[in-house]
């Protein structure tokens, strides 16, 4: 199979460092050198202006959803020229009483090519087959909704 790395990076910085009060702003180098700002999200002390945890899930869902989307779509022959998605994701409370991001909703939008384009059940079928073969869907407890849009 394969092995992912990241290096993740924080510092106090000389800032105080007590209960709820200290940095949460960090740094998350990818191999491929790309880094992104990150910080908790803003219920949790940290800030609109980097990427939380929370969001990197759901990205992460999002994104590992579409790119096998498109693969089951290429092998089936269908051509996509554009795919959108407006995820969402909520925080709650597992059976075990432990918060989680329980549910994930993404709402892809997709725009295929003429004169190949599948019907809406065609279209239901090959997001069900995307999902079951998405690595971070198969990876994780959270429930994921697929609510496709055809344009």
């Amino acid at each position: 199979m394969s092995e992912h790395r990241i290096r993740l990076e924080w510092s106090r910085d000389d800032a105080p460092f007590e209960r709820n009060n200290y940095r949460r702003s960090h740094r998350i180098v990818y191999s491929g050198g790309q880094a992104i700002e990150a910080s908790a999200a803003v219920g949790y002390g940290g800030t609109e202006r980097e990427v939380d945890p929370e969001q990197q899930l759901l990205g992460a869902l999002s994104s590992c959803h579409m790119l096998t989307f498109l693969a089951v779509a290429a092998n089936r022959g269908y051509v996509i020229d554009a795919y959108g998605d407006d995820a969402s994701a909520e925080l709650g409370k597992t059976a075990e009483g432990q918060t989680a991001v329980t549910t994930a909703t993404l709402r892809p939008r997709i725009r295929f090519a003429p004169p190949n384009v599948p019907s809406a059940e065609d279209v239901a079928k090959l997001h069900e087959r995307a999902h079951r073969a998405c690595f971070i869907a198969n990876s994780v407890k959270t429930t994921v909704t697929i609510a496709p849009q055809v344009d």
